[in-house]
């Protein structure tokens, strides 16, 4: 019971207030982590396995320790539940900064959008048009609402503090070293991959979310299953093209990161998005959000509602 309302008083939290807006744990650990790549950086798989190793099993472990340490103390459980839970999520402030691009693109205001983009995604801007810059972030935003918000409440209903911690953990990696470019393509590898694997189940979880809240399951569902094996990403795949399918929009193309340029197939039937649809956009993922809060509190309470199991805890 802890869990469940740490849980939700966290993401209550996150909705009130967003991101901290100082002291940031997640910052401080991308610091941390920065300063450890300057020691343990080598172009290799092996160091970099070592480097995620290292970071992503030390804040386990210290989450592993803060369930132990309030075993048997409820009301400090629930409350340090909630301030980690509050620290992970950041479904709010990614609603924010669709809500500023919506603002900047209806006043077309196109060079401020341009440098916008940069807080929802690391695409080259430089020569986006409006209905670009739409694109990119009705696909940030749908790519974002799964691991913002619905992957870390999903380790966190299931494992508790230390779901929470190591799940932002490894995500933290994966965006700092884990994309394709010439400095992190073997260093960044074991990050890369490691958060693949944590966000199978629940990228998939936030695509059935998205067609249930949205109303339009079936067509979600279609597109999904015909379109996300186009995405070159295993669960970006899956939640982009359920997003198309409930909005009624197509999705994909070719973008620029750097000097690396990614061909993400189509997704979806529909006209390309338009500077209208970052609202509906972001309005959706609220919802998808509420309703993974939903299913975290589920998880958590797993053992009283099905009393005949046991509870599996990572501790």
């Amino acid at each position: 019971m802890s869990r469940a309302v740490g849980l939700l008083l966290g993401f209550a939290a996150d909705r009130w207030l967003g991101d901290p807006r100082r002291f940031h744990p997640v910052a401080g650990f991308g610091q941390v982590a920065g300063r450890l790549e300057t020691s343990l950086y080598s172009d290799s798989r092996a160091a970099g396995t070592a480097y995620a190793g290292v970071l992503v099993g030390a804040v386990t472990a210290g989450g592993v320790v803060a369930e132990r340490l309030t075993r048997g103390r409820p009301v400090a459980q629930t409350v340090l539940t909630a301030a980690a839970t509050w620290a992970v999520l950041g479904g709010r402030s990614l609603e924010r900064e669709a809500e500023v691009m919506a603002g900047f693109l209806e006043a077309k205001e196109l060079e401020a959008a341009r440098g916008r983009l940069s807080y929802l995604c690391s695409r080259d801007a430089t020569d986006l048009s409006a209905d670009e810059l739409a694109r990119a972030t009705v696909e940030s935003v749908a790519e974002n609402t799964s691991d913002a918000t619905v992957a870390p409440l999903v380790w966190g209903g299931l494992l508790g503090i230390p779901g929470l911690v190591g799940y932002r953990a490894v995500n933290t990696l994966d965006a700092m070293v884990g994309y394709q470019s010439a400095r992190y393509r073997n260093f960044g590898w074991a990050s890369a991959r490691l958060d693949d694997l944590v966000n199978l189940g629940p990228a998939r979880a936030c695509a059935v979310l998205t067609g249930v809240v949205s109303g339009r399951f079936a067509e979600s569902w279609r597109i999904w299953q015909r379109d996300a094996p186009r995405h070159p990403s295993p669960n970006a795949g899956p939640v982009e093209a359920a997003f198309a399918g409930a909005l009624g929009v197509r999705l994909g193309g070719t973008n620029t990161y750097g000097d690396e340029v990614e061909d993400r197939g189509t997704l979806g039937d529909g006209l390309p998005p338009a500077v209208g649809d970052i609202r509906r956009t972001a309005s959706l993922a609220r919802r998808v959000s509420y309703a993974a809060a939903a299913v975290a509190a589920i998880l958590a309470l797993r053992p009283k509602l099905f009393p005949g199991g046991k509870e599996r805890t990572c501790i």
